[in-house]
């Protein structure tokens, strides 16, 4: 099943910006568990764009880790981040850069958005997120499953999530940056 908003690469406001979540192996250098393909959009209406707070796995994970992935995942996200600070808070942020600064114009990116409900550090460098995709403070992909990794000391959107919401909008075709920014 197509949606019409997904040809329309509203998924750029880095792949939500060019926004947001197929397990695309190729994306990345490390096993990222919960990257499935986003199954269904929802129409359902929202009040805003924040959800339930972020948790620490019980197993280990700072509140401050988990707060700079939550902040650092919706940065990337929002319309209102330029295009170099998403660049930045992307793994491999610059094998992409040519992807996120072309979304970055897209129409539909002005209302693109998301939402962080739980973030669950999985290890020192790698953490599960469940976010949802807005448009319009609406989400239009619920619950996604995300992967943040730590890069040069920053928590960043791993990019086999970025390359996930890439290959949903190109009709389940992975663009060739997916594969050459493994690593």
């Amino acid at each position: 099943m197509r949606f019409p908003w997904v040809r329309s690469r509203f998924f750029f406001v880095p792949a939500l910006s060019v926004m947001v979540a197929a397990a695309v192996a190729a994306c990345s250098s490390s096993p990222s568990p919960g990257t499935n393909p986003p199954a269904t959009a929802s129409a359902a209406p929202s009040a805003s764009a924040t959800s339930a707070a972020p948790s620490a796995s019980a197993t280990g994970g700072s509140s401050a880790a988990v707060a700079e992935i939550k902040t650092n995942w919706e940065a990337f996200f929002s319309p209102k981040t330029l295009a170099a600070k998403r660049i930045s808070l992307l793994q491999n942020g610059q094998a992409f850069a040519s992807v996120i600064k072309a979304q970055s114009g897209s129409s539909l990116a002005s209302s693109a958005s998301a939402s962080v409900s739980s973030v669950t550090v999985i290890s020192p460098a790698q953490a599960k997120v469940t976010y949802s995709v807005l448009l319009g403070g609406t989400p239009a992909l619920k619950n996604q499953p995300g992967v943040a990794v730590l890069q040069n000391g920053t928590w960043k959107v791993g990019d086999q999530s970025f390359c996930a919401l890439l290959t949903l909008e190109n009709s389940g075709k992975a663009p060739s940056v997916c594969s050459s920014a493994a690593g």
